[in-house]
Protein backbone atom coordinates (compact mmCIF):
# COMPACT_ATOMS: atom_id res chain seq x y z
CA UNK A 1 0.00 0.00 0.00
CA UNK A 2 1.34 3.46 -0.92
CA UNK A 3 1.71 6.35 1.47
CA UNK A 4 -1.33 8.49 2.14
CA UNK A 5 -1.71 12.10 3.27
CA UNK A 6 0.30 12.84 6.42
CA UNK A 7 1.48 9.21 6.86
CA UNK A 8 4.97 10.57 7.56
CA UNK A 9 3.84 13.38 9.88
CA UNK A 10 6.41 14.31 12.57
CA UNK A 11 9.11 12.15 10.94
CA UNK A 12 10.73 14.57 8.45
CA UNK A 13 12.92 17.56 9.28
CA UNK A 14 11.75 20.61 7.35
CA UNK A 15 15.21 21.59 5.98
CA UNK A 16 16.73 19.47 3.22
CA UNK A 17 19.93 19.86 1.20
CA UNK A 18 20.67 20.12 -2.50
CA UNK A 19 24.04 19.17 -4.06
CA UNK A 20 25.59 18.64 -0.63
CA UNK A 21 26.55 14.99 -1.08
CA UNK A 22 28.55 13.17 -3.72
CA UNK A 23 26.60 11.32 -6.39
CA UNK A 24 26.84 7.54 -6.75
CA UNK A 25 25.40 7.58 -10.26
CA UNK A 26 27.90 9.83 -12.01
CA UNK A 27 29.85 13.10 -11.84
CA UNK A 28 28.44 15.70 -9.47
CA UNK A 29 28.32 18.25 -12.28
CA UNK A 30 25.89 15.97 -14.16
CA UNK A 31 23.77 14.76 -11.23
CA UNK A 32 21.67 16.71 -8.72
CA UNK A 33 21.43 15.18 -5.26
CA UNK A 34 18.75 15.88 -2.69
CA UNK A 35 19.12 14.75 0.92
CA UNK A 36 16.26 14.63 3.41
CA UNK A 37 16.73 14.09 7.16
CA UNK A 38 14.36 11.67 8.89
CA UNK A 39 13.89 10.99 12.60
CA UNK A 40 13.65 7.18 12.30
CA UNK A 41 14.71 4.38 9.95
CA UNK A 42 11.25 2.94 9.14
CA UNK A 43 9.75 6.19 7.78
CA UNK A 44 13.01 6.80 5.89
CA UNK A 45 12.52 3.44 4.14
CA UNK A 46 8.90 4.40 3.43
CA UNK A 47 10.03 7.67 1.87
CA UNK A 48 12.50 5.85 -0.39
CA UNK A 49 9.75 3.55 -1.66
CA UNK A 50 7.44 6.52 -2.20
CA UNK A 51 10.07 8.36 -4.25
CA UNK A 52 11.17 5.38 -6.32
CA UNK A 53 7.59 4.41 -7.12
CA UNK A 54 6.23 7.85 -7.88
CA UNK A 55 8.76 9.71 -10.03
CA UNK A 56 10.23 8.15 -13.17
CA UNK A 57 12.85 10.90 -13.50
CA UNK A 58 14.57 9.80 -10.28
CA UNK A 59 17.72 7.82 -11.06
CA UNK A 60 18.19 6.45 -7.55
CA UNK A 61 16.82 6.82 -4.01
CA UNK A 62 18.46 5.33 -0.96
CA UNK A 63 18.66 5.62 2.83
CA UNK A 64 21.69 5.45 5.09
CA UNK A 65 21.87 2.05 6.81
CA UNK A 66 22.43 3.47 10.28
CA UNK A 67 21.83 6.53 12.38
CA UNK A 68 24.03 9.50 11.48
CA UNK A 69 26.15 11.42 13.98
CA UNK A 70 23.48 14.13 14.12
CA UNK A 71 20.86 11.54 15.12
CA UNK A 72 19.04 11.46 11.78
CA UNK A 73 18.65 9.01 8.92
CA UNK A 74 19.45 10.51 5.53
CA UNK A 75 17.40 9.79 2.40
CA UNK A 76 19.29 10.56 -0.80
CA UNK A 77 17.75 11.24 -4.21
CA UNK A 78 19.67 11.52 -7.49
CA UNK A 79 18.44 13.07 -10.74
CA UNK A 80 19.94 14.21 -14.01
CA UNK A 81 21.02 17.85 -14.03
CA UNK A 82 19.14 19.36 -16.98
CA UNK A 83 16.72 22.14 -17.90
CA UNK A 84 13.83 20.28 -16.25
CA UNK A 85 15.51 19.89 -12.85
CA UNK A 86 13.69 22.79 -11.17
CA UNK A 87 10.30 21.36 -12.12
CA UNK A 88 11.39 17.88 -10.99
CA UNK A 89 12.54 19.12 -7.59
CA UNK A 90 9.34 21.09 -7.06
CA UNK A 91 7.21 18.11 -8.06
CA UNK A 92 8.99 15.92 -5.49
CA UNK A 93 8.52 18.57 -2.80
CA UNK A 94 4.81 18.80 -3.54
CA UNK A 95 4.45 15.09 -2.87
CA UNK A 96 6.61 15.18 0.25
CA UNK A 97 4.58 18.03 1.73
CA UNK A 98 1.41 15.98 1.37
CA UNK A 99 2.72 12.84 3.06
CA UNK A 100 4.62 14.73 5.78
CA UNK A 101 1.97 17.29 6.65
CA UNK A 102 4.55 20.09 6.34
CA UNK A 103 3.22 23.24 4.71
CA UNK A 104 6.66 24.74 4.16
CA UNK A 105 10.08 23.28 3.41
CA UNK A 106 13.48 24.96 3.31
CA UNK A 107 16.71 23.95 1.61
CA UNK A 108 20.43 24.51 1.92
CA UNK A 109 22.49 24.50 -1.23
CA UNK A 110 25.92 22.80 -1.06
CA UNK A 111 25.88 22.70 2.77
CA UNK A 112 25.32 26.45 2.97
CA UNK A 113 24.92 27.82 6.48
CA UNK A 114 21.77 29.71 5.56
CA UNK A 115 18.61 27.97 4.40
CA UNK A 116 16.09 29.33 1.90
CA UNK A 117 12.38 28.79 1.53
CA UNK A 118 11.85 26.02 -1.03
CA UNK A 119 9.91 28.19 -3.47
CA UNK A 120 10.19 27.71 -7.21
CA UNK A 121 11.81 31.14 -7.46
CA UNK A 122 14.56 30.28 -4.97
CA UNK A 123 15.15 26.87 -6.53
CA UNK A 124 15.48 28.45 -9.98
CA UNK A 125 17.88 31.10 -8.68
CA UNK A 126 20.06 28.61 -6.80
CA UNK A 127 20.22 25.19 -8.48
CA UNK A 128 22.42 24.99 -11.61
CA UNK A 129 20.92 23.28 -14.65
CA UNK A 130 24.18 22.58 -16.51
CA UNK A 131 27.65 21.21 -15.65
CA UNK A 132 29.33 24.56 -16.37
CA UNK A 133 26.95 26.50 -14.14
CA UNK A 134 27.41 23.91 -11.40
CA UNK A 135 31.17 24.52 -11.30
CA UNK A 136 30.71 28.29 -11.09
CA UNK A 137 28.08 28.09 -8.34
CA UNK A 138 30.17 25.70 -6.26
CA UNK A 139 33.23 27.94 -6.46
CA UNK A 140 31.19 30.97 -5.42
CA UNK A 141 29.83 29.24 -2.30
CA UNK A 142 32.99 27.51 -1.02
CA UNK A 143 33.37 29.29 2.34
CA UNK A 144 29.59 29.40 2.82
CA UNK A 145 29.75 25.59 3.04
CA UNK A 146 29.68 24.73 6.75
CA UNK A 147 32.26 21.98 6.35
CA UNK A 148 34.62 24.05 4.19
CA UNK A 149 34.38 26.93 6.67
CA UNK A 150 36.15 24.79 9.27
CA UNK A 151 38.98 23.90 6.87
CA UNK A 152 41.57 25.25 9.30
CA UNK A 153 40.52 22.75 11.96
CA UNK A 154 41.40 19.12 12.52
CA UNK A 155 37.77 18.27 13.20
CA UNK A 156 36.53 14.74 12.75
CA UNK A 157 32.99 15.82 11.86
CA UNK A 158 30.86 18.90 11.22
CA UNK A 159 27.10 18.36 11.06
CA UNK A 160 24.20 20.75 10.72
CA UNK A 161 20.64 19.64 11.41
CA UNK A 162 18.02 22.38 11.10
CA UNK A 163 19.75 25.28 12.96
CA UNK A 164 22.02 23.21 15.20
CA UNK A 165 25.70 22.83 14.32
CA UNK A 166 27.64 20.01 15.98
CA UNK A 167 31.41 19.75 15.67
CA UNK A 168 33.69 17.05 17.05
CA UNK A 169 37.42 16.74 17.36
CA UNK A 170 39.09 13.36 17.66
CA UNK A 171 39.36 12.16 21.26
CA UNK A 172 37.26 15.13 22.45
CA UNK A 173 33.64 15.66 23.38
CA UNK A 174 31.41 17.21 20.70
CA UNK A 175 30.44 20.88 20.87
CA UNK A 176 27.02 22.11 19.74
CA UNK A 177 25.97 25.58 18.66
CA UNK A 178 22.76 27.31 17.67
CA UNK A 179 23.23 29.00 14.29
CA UNK A 180 22.53 32.74 14.43
CA UNK A 181 24.02 34.37 11.32
CA UNK A 182 26.67 34.09 8.62
CA UNK A 183 28.09 36.60 6.15
CA UNK A 184 30.85 39.05 5.29
CA UNK A 185 32.85 40.04 8.38
CA UNK A 186 32.34 43.77 7.84
CA UNK A 187 28.58 43.41 7.52
CA UNK A 188 28.36 41.18 10.62
CA UNK A 189 30.54 43.61 12.62
CA UNK A 190 28.31 46.53 11.64
CA UNK A 191 25.28 44.73 13.08
CA UNK A 192 26.75 43.98 16.53
CA UNK A 193 24.42 45.26 19.25
CA UNK A 194 25.87 43.55 22.34
CA UNK A 195 28.95 44.68 24.26
CA UNK A 196 32.14 42.63 24.10
CA UNK A 197 32.04 39.99 26.84
CA UNK A 198 35.13 40.70 28.95
CA UNK A 199 34.35 37.59 31.01
CA UNK A 200 34.35 35.35 27.96
CA UNK A 201 38.12 34.90 27.60
CA UNK A 202 38.12 31.41 29.08
CA UNK A 203 35.51 30.21 26.60
CA UNK A 204 37.28 31.98 23.72
CA UNK A 205 40.58 30.33 24.70
CA UNK A 206 38.90 26.91 24.90
CA UNK A 207 37.28 27.29 21.48
CA UNK A 208 40.52 28.55 19.95
CA UNK A 209 42.34 25.45 21.18
CA UNK A 210 39.50 23.24 19.94
CA UNK A 211 39.09 24.86 16.51
CA UNK A 212 42.53 26.17 15.67
CA UNK A 213 43.53 29.24 13.65
CA UNK A 214 40.34 31.33 13.81
CA UNK A 215 39.60 34.81 15.11
CA UNK A 216 37.05 34.19 17.87
CA UNK A 217 35.25 36.83 19.94
CA UNK A 218 32.13 37.00 22.09
CA UNK A 219 29.44 39.66 22.34
CA UNK A 220 26.74 38.85 24.88
CA UNK A 221 25.85 35.22 24.19
CA UNK A 222 26.91 35.47 20.54
CA UNK A 223 30.19 33.86 19.54
CA UNK A 224 31.79 35.25 16.36
CA UNK A 225 34.09 32.86 14.48
CA UNK A 226 35.94 34.41 11.53
CA UNK A 227 37.69 32.66 8.63
CA UNK A 228 39.26 35.13 6.19
CA UNK A 229 36.50 37.66 5.40
CA UNK A 230 33.57 35.47 6.51
CA UNK A 231 32.09 35.39 10.01
CA UNK A 232 29.86 32.77 11.57
CA UNK A 233 27.70 33.86 14.52
CA UNK A 234 26.59 31.09 16.91
CA UNK A 235 25.39 30.58 20.44
CA UNK A 236 26.82 27.76 22.54
CA UNK A 237 24.42 24.95 23.44
CA UNK A 238 25.18 23.35 26.79
CA UNK A 239 24.46 19.61 26.78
Amino acid sequence: MGLRKEDLKHTLYDIFEIDSYQSKMGDDKDIVTLSFSMRDKAPADDLVRFLEGGYNFILDADVTPGEQSDGSYKVFVEMERNRHIHDHIYEILDGIKKISGLDQLKFRYYKNFKSKDATMENIQETVPTSPNDYGITREETTLENYRNFFNRSYLESVDMLENKITIQKKYADPIAFKFKDFGDKQEIDNNITEAFDINGYAEILYLTKYLGDYNISKYGNDIHITNNDKTLVVERIVW
